[in-house]
């Protein structure tokens, strides 16, 4: 039986991503090679790619301690945090209320419960930003507690499949913090009022990074393919983006002949998951007077998933080109429609008011609110079927050549 190249390449670019480079966090050394491996490859195949460069922020965690008397406490620098070594009482807030009047000037302070469920909003997040977010990140600000200790849950939807997540993840935000799970933070409580211990080690880096814009065809009218390059730490970053790059890379090199007068432009964005967003906000900011040229936006992230089939949603799709897609992409087996999820970087064609379709795992969005995968080691080829990988580039190519005309 004849072995399929595109099956071997695929599984080559993942390790290459995945076990070779690895970790790939926004502003790191893993990153920019990430970056420069994708760029290269799609040269390979004839793109013209450009790397337009950006300023942002690596993070070192050199770890943290907490005690209380004899008693330690396991917690966990907050990604971004400054570090800290202070000794101060403990004064804990469970809700806003409780938390509005307390006086936690230089007390570290205990968020859990009610106030600690959702992962607060970096304070210059401009595409979801609740006001009781603002207001928390305002009043911590304002009263300057020594540091904050966070007892968090599970919240899949925000923060990824990680237990505990962490409730700050903002190099914005310059009071320190820490996280720990609800089982800890139950044990810390018992201490309120008592003079407690926190050092944090914890270094910014400042660094750069860069998105990689690879265009073929003619005219002014774009179709944009997009996917996040970008991966937390502490996560190979599989299917949250290694398989959204691939099948760029995949789709590159189908298009490799592609002639037409539609421009066909693949963008690996870099931020998606890093609290700044610096990639989408630079991406935004070089096409604000350009945004009308693009006739579609196709977003891949979460692709690949070894159990259940490949899943599109569309977003705002003019009747003629969704007629298109579902004809297109009824072709591939192994393709259905799924829910819609707003988490994507298709929100940014969106909110720019531009169609998308977003491609991921039907697995992968009907569980977005309690999956326990991204975000964490077990997010790692072993999860990966390059089947699918191939079969969504496969289908892909065919929606750019019908839909370019």
């Amino acid at each position: 039986m004849k072995r399929d190249t595109h099956e071997d390449r695929c599984k080559a670019y993942l390790e290459k991503l995945c076990e070779e480079i690895g970790e790939r966090p926004v502003g790191s050394d893993g990153n920019r090679a990430a970056t420069r491996f994708f760029a290269d490859a799609l040269r390979s195949f004839g793109w013209d790619a450009e790397t337009p460069e950006f300023t942002a922020m690596d993070w070192q965690d050199g770890g943290a301690t907490l005690r209380a008397g004899d008693e330690g406490f396991d917690v966990l620098v907050s990604p971004y945090s400054i570090g800290c070594g202070v000794t101060a009482p403990l004064v804990c807030a469970s809700t806003a209320a409780d938390f509005e009047a307390l006086d936690c000037g230089g007390r570290i302070l205990l968020l859990h419960g009610e106030i600690a469920s959702e992962q607060i909003m970096p304070k210059n997040f401009v595409f979801y930003n609740p006001e009781h977010h603002q207001e928390i990140v305002r009043l911590l600000e304002e009263r300057r507690p020594a540091a904050v200790a966070c007892a968090t849950g599970r919240n899949a939807a925000l923060a990824g499949g990680v237990y505990p997540f962490p409730l700050f993840e903002d190099g914005d935000f310059d009071v320190p913090s820490v996280y720990m799970t609800e089982e800890e933070g139950r044990r810390l409580l018992r201490h309120a009022g008592e003079a407690v211990t926190l050092r944090s080690i914890s270094r910014r880096i400042p660094g750069t990074a860069c998105n990689v814009v690879a265009r073929k065809g003619r005219g002014e009218a774009r179709i944009v393919v997009t996917a996040h390059i970008d991966a937390k730490k502490g996560t190979p970053g599989a299917i949250d983006n290694a398989t959204g790059v691939v099948i760029l890379l995949l789709l590159a090199e189908l298009l490799a002949d592609y002639p037409g007068g539609t421009v066909v432009e693949l963008v690996a964005l870099n931020g998606e998951d890093y609290y700044g967003v610096p990639g989408q906000m630079d991406y935004i900011n070089r096409n604000r007077d350009a945004f009308h040229e693009i006739l579609l936006n196709i977003n891949i992230d979460g692709a690949g998933y070894r159990e259940g089939p490949s899943a599109y949603s569309f977003y705002e799709l003019p009747d003629g080109l969704r007629a298109l897609a579902v004809e297109t992409f009824a072709h591939f087996s192994g393709l259905t429609e799924g829910p819609a999820w707003p988490q994507g970087d298709h929100s940014i064609f969106l909110f720019n008011g531009r169609p998308a379709i977003a491609l991921s795992s039907l697995w992968f969005t009907s569980n977005i609110d309690s999956q326990e995968i991204t975000h964490t080691p077990a997010d790692n080829l072993g999860i990966v079927d390059t089947r699918k990988v191939v079969e969504v580039a496969r289908a892909l190519d065919a929606l750019v050549r019908d839909a370019a005309g």
